[in-house]
């Protein structure tokens, strides 16, 4: 009595989220873009912008599925510039300006990740945040 439950067999997770992210088709045709990299120790997030600084496609490793340390890994660092790189060869993307921000260790494979689609670098930057003088240090203890 009931409804039957139907199985469906095969398939790897890693390609269902990657269908839910390519799911929507673009709706404008670029040819130049600048991609934003952003990697910190726990994840690393990857926006592609038009020439004026408009968001087209992003994605992070946490929104691929990957949950805790394994965020900042570069193999999932890899996995996002994969993702964005596929998104940006939809939109008919051909040359790409890279600004680099962050210490954490998806910096270099994400951007590889992004140019093994086939898309041509024009520049990387690295606009990672240095401190002149640090924080204030703390008071001395009181005993």
């Amino acid at each position: 009595m009931g409804k039957k439950r139907i199985v469906k067999k095969g398939g790897a997770d890693s390609e269902g989220s990657k269908k839910r992210s390519l799911s929507s088709a673009p709706k404008k045709k670029v040819d130049f873009g600048t991609l934003y990299v952003q990697s910190t120790y726990n994840n690393t997030k990857v926006v592609l912008t038009d020439k004026k600084g408009g968001a087209l496609a992003w994605s992070s490793s946490g929104s691929l599925g990957f949950k805790g340390a394994k965020k900042g890994t570069p193999f999932a660092a890899a996995k996002v510039g994969e993702v964005v790189g596929d998104k940006a060869k939809l939109m008919g993307m051909k040359e790409v300006e890279v600004i680099i921000k962050g210490v954490g260790s998806g910096r270099e494979s994400a951007v590889r990740g992004f140019i093994s689609k086939g898309i041509n670098l024009s520049a990387i930057t690295d606009k990672t945040p240095v401190p002149h003088n640090g924080p204030k240090p703390p008071k001395p203890r009181r005993v």
